[in-house]
């Protein structure tokens, strides 16, 4: 039978846009593709390209981002990194300060981007990639992804405050989605602590607090478990601040269903595609 005129046919690839051909092949997203356009990083056939909308036809065209060739099947890259503390999370630091872009292989995958920060004294898990949408994705405003935090605060707080943090509690900006909060005692605080591994001397570069949590191993202190639905600038920090037990020290756990399973401090590794499956479902995608 003859096939209908009004049958819908197949999307054509060629020839496309190239900010979406780099959005596709995942260097960034699609907004970060017009940036590294108009900054000149990005060559079609070995010619710089800056004019949005240019477009490309990725069977035959050779698309290339700070000299690396990028094409679709390459598809994007989803790492994590056991961030050490006196790093700064972004990929490159006017102030010359160390930068987690140095610890993740960065020159390998143009567009590469933290997803969220920790702060320099933070350490713990820390994701990249070179996907936008995912990356969008986990970081909305109210998103149902959980990030667990672990917390070595001075003082003990009193089941009265931790209930308040549990409910929600006023910052400068704005009240607190309810909060998983959890004060650890014995084996599990002794183990949490081992996790931390808050050095005898602060690393250089350091904050003059991380540097009091190093000199203070011994001094009163109490370690606590965050799980946040949100993710504000040093959210943590504030809220065990406003309740008067000021963070010593902080590590992230794990950031939705993926932890970091013993990765070594420093270290990085790429996600399994199972592991990136599974944000994608916590974030509805």
């Amino acid at each position: 039978m003859e096939p209908s005129r009004t049958a819908p046919q197949p999307e054509r690839i060629v020839p496309m846009r190239l900010q979406k051909f780099l959005a596709r092949a995942g260097a960034a997203s699609r907004r970060g593709s017009e940036n590294l356009m108009t900054a000149g990083r990005v060559t079609v056939n070995g010619i710089v390209v800056t004019e949005l909308g240019s477009k490309v036809d990725p069977l035959v065209d050779e698309v290339a981002v700070d000299g690396k060739v990028v094409r679709l099947a390459d598809g994007p890259v989803t790492l994590m990194l056991h961030k050490p503390a006196g790093y700064v999370t972004t990929m490159s630091d006017p102030q010359g300060r160390p930068t987690v872009a140095e610890l993740v292989p960065a020159a390998d995958h143009p567009g590469l981007f933290p997803i969220g920060r920790l702060d320099r004294d933070t350490t713990g898990l820390l994701l990249f990639s070179t996907d936008g949408e995912l990356g969008h994705a986990l970081l909305r405003p109210r998103g149902h992804v959980e990030k667990a935090y672990t917390a070595l605060v001075e003082g003990r707080p009193s089941a009265g405050q931790l209930a308040h943090l549990r409910e929600g509690i006023e910052l400068d900006d704005g009240p607190t989605l309810p909060a998983r909060v959890e004060l650890l005692e014995g084996d599990a605080a002794r183990a949490a602590l081992a996790a931390l591994d808050v050095p005898p001397e602060a690393p250089e570069g350091a904050s003059h607090q991380y540097a009091r949590a190093c000199s203070a191993r011994a001094a009163h202190r109490s370690v606590v478990r965050v799980g946040l639905h949100e993710g504000r600038k040093r959210q943590v920090r504030r809220m065990l601040a406003a309740i008067g037990h000021p963070v010593l020290a902080l590590h992230r756990d794990t950031f939705g269903p993926v932890g970091l399973d013993g990765l070594p401090r420093g270290a990085w590794r790429e996600l399994e595609p199972a592991e990136v499956r599974a944000l994608e479902r916590a974030v509805n995608r």
